[in-house]
């Protein structure tokens, strides 16, 4: 009766380890990623995404735009980011939600610039709107939303975007005279909610 007990309690711990081993190793799973939606005009957007549960996983990415010029308009900006996410049904598989926290460095031209309208400044200094861009850098905190599927065993797609709230700190500048076209001491600085990552990432399974 005793080695009975020993058995049964013998094989129920082998059971719950192995099952266990086998929760392990599926939070091993590990995926690289590129943005095909951005590569081809030449903006590099790579990651890694990391499963740790069942249903959560941990990405990091980094985004090269190395345009000084891109259609007449600055648009060189380079950021990383670090994201959770989890996922309602399984991890890379469906929908997710994610929190997002990314720094950037950026010698860009905002849209809202690209009018080839005058501008005067509280100076009376006037300037050609499309002649000026900003340099500088941000700090921003943003919700991810998204769904990825399955495209073979070690194939996934992964669509989505993010909106959050953007800190920056930023010098402006005339492209005409190399001149800047603020008067602030150092850094200008201003907060505003904007999309700042999406796409269409495709995935491969390393582990």
């Amino acid at each position: 009766m005793l080695k009975h007990k020993f058995l049964t309690t013998t094989i129920a711990l082998l059971s719950v380890g192995a099952l266990t081993a086998q929760e392990q190793e599926q939070e091993k799973s590990l995926y690289i990623k590129g943005n095909a939606l951005l590569a081809p005009i030449g903006v590099i957007n790579v990651g890694v995404e990391k499963q740790l549960t069942s249903k959560i996983t941990l990405q990091g990415d980094v985004l090269v735009s190395p345009w000084k010029s891109f259609a007449g308009h600055e648009m060189q900006y380079y950021s990383l980011s670090a994201e959770g996410r989890y996922y309602f049904n399984q991890a890379f598989k469906g929908f997710y939600v994610g929190a997002n926290i990314a720094v950037s460095a950026f010698n860009a031209q905002k849209w809202s610039y690209w009018s080839d309208n005058p501008v005067t400044d509280d100076r009376g200094k006037t300037f050609i709107t499309s002649n000026l861009y900003q340099k500088g850098y941000s700090f921003i905190l943003g919700i991810t939303g998204g769904y990825q599927f399955r495209l073979s065993d070690r194939l996934n797609m992964d669509i989505y975007a993010t909106v959050g709230s953007s800190q920056d700190f930023y010098k402006g500048y005339d492209r005409s005279t190399g001149d800047r076209y603020d008067y602030a001491q150092k850094f200008n600085k201003s907060g505003e909610i904007i999309p700042y990552r999406g796409g269409i990432m495709i995935s491969y399974k390393l582990k």
